[in-house]
């Protein structure tokens, strides 16, 4: 499968098993097939960082004002609009996978469903800044991913070692 960044996938059951981390949103809500996550790729290495979104933004709009409020902006949250309705992109809830981990992508009408520029770009900036102040030791997201990054980077080395000793 191409990665597209700019774009939202569902990801893999096997992912949220491995991971057993309980602050990672469900990967099966209220009977759906399961949440959709905008994609990001790492600068930093090979894997990709995969923000939740929600179609529940009157839930999350209220959070979104108060670190407005309190802080100028807001960098856990980013309202805005995908495929023609409300979202709440939860850079809060954001994770790393590895490229095995994406299901497909989401699609309307057998076509994949764009995110537009101006929300990729403040997603992006926000996900940039939460990493940047969760390598100085602050905690603005809910997952360990620290810990969750380490298992997919180790995940990796050791698909490429089996891929070395196979030659």
């Amino acid at each position: 499968m191409i990665i597209q960044e700019g774009y939202v996938y569902h990801i893999k059951d096997e992912y949220f098993d491995k991971a057993q981390d309980d602050k990672l949103m469900q990967n099966k809500e209220n009977g759906n097939y399961r949440p959709t996550f905008y994609c990001l790729k790492d600068e930093r290495n090979p894997l990709l960082w995969m923000v939740p979104m929600s179609s529940r933004w009157e839930k999350f709009k209220p959070i979104y004002d108060r670190q407005k409020e309190r802080y100028g902006r807001c960098l856990t949250i980013v309202l805005g609009e995908y495929d023609r309705k409300k979202a709440a992109f939860l850079i809060q809830n954001m994770f790393p996978v590895t490229e095995y981990y994406l299901d497909h992508i989401h699609t309307r009408n057998n076509n994949p469903v764009p995110v537009k520029y101006s929300i990729q770009r403040e997603v992006s900036t926000n996900v940039k800044r939460a990493l940047l102040l969760h390598s100085k030791g602050k905690r603005v997201v809910f997952p360990d991913i620290s810990r969750l990054e380490k298992i997919m980077l180790d995940e990796l080395e050791n698909d490429d070692k089996k891929v070395e000793e196979s030659k």
